[in-house]
């Protein structure tokens, strides 16, 4: 005689699968621990196509369950790469910090930075006078530049003048160390100290509406200086040609 549907087992595939699917969904959200979330979305994934198989064939009971529990698990799997990309953009705008929106000196309009076309302002190989404005208001400009000056101990040093206004909305973290010089062969090197200084840059918080300037000094071969929004920032926002 058939067996009876009722007497078939429910499928454990399904159910695991279920489990597994539910617990990956709410990891999913934390960053970090969803990569874990990942991996059992994905073996939730593999539980709930057994049981599904397992139901389709007849050997088992639980169509809706198996159904939920492939859902659910690629649901979750969908869920961490779309977290993964947005965690992933946040830290990579932390860490660089705001886009330049203007590279140019205003226009007799009063029109600053990007081209008509729309095209993304220049940041690179900048000249000196040039101002850059940040997506938060800060607006950097190497005024000038001093070359050939001698330090304490016989070496040369160049000097750049900068000035730091703040038309934004919050305050603003600026220290000398976020610049740097970089010589003819590409080699970047920190700032250095200069015994004849008078108006060094420091460090400090510029308030909205403040203006800072003073002065960063490096080796006396650098033939750019690099502008750094972090201190953990992968590459300069902008560069200036001092020599």
């Amino acid at each position: 005689m058939a067996e009876q549907m009722g007497s078939k087992p429910r499928s454990v595939a399904a159910i695991v699968g279920l489990v597994l699917g539910i617990l990956a969904i709410v990891m999913s959200w934390m960053p970090i621990i969803n990569n874990f979330a990942f991996v059992i979305g994905g073996i939730g994934l593999v539980f709930a196509i057994v049981g599904l198989v397992g139901v389709l064939r007849g050997k088992k009971v639980g169509k809706g369950l198996a159904i939920a529990a492939l859902v659910v698990n690629v649901l979750s799997i969908a869920i961490v790469l779309g977290t993964q990309s947005m965690y992933s953009a946040a830290l990579d705008d932390a860490a660089n910090g705001p886009d330049v929106v203007a590279s140019e000196a205003p226009s007799a309009e009063g029109a600053e930075g990007e081209s008509a076309a729309g095209d993304a302002p220049e940041t690179d190989n900048l000249a000196v006078g040039t101002p850059v404005t940040f997506e938060d208001g800060v607006t950097i400009t190497v005024d000038s530049v001093s070359s050939g000056l001698t330090n304490y101990d016989g070496s040369t040093v160049i000097g750049i003048h900068v000035t730091y206004t703040n038309n934004g909305e919050g305050e603003y973290d600026y220290n000398s160390y976020s610049w740097k010089g970089r010589d003819a062969q590409g080699a970047a090197t920190d700032p250095v100290y200069y015994s004849e200084a008078s108006d060094d840059l420091s460090y400090g918080t510029l308030a909205p509406g403040g203006t800072v300037a003073g002065s960063v000094y490096f080796e006396g071969d650098s033939v750019s200086a690099l502008y750094y929004p972090t201190i953990i920032a992968d590459a300069p926002a902008a560069t200036w040609a001092i020599a």
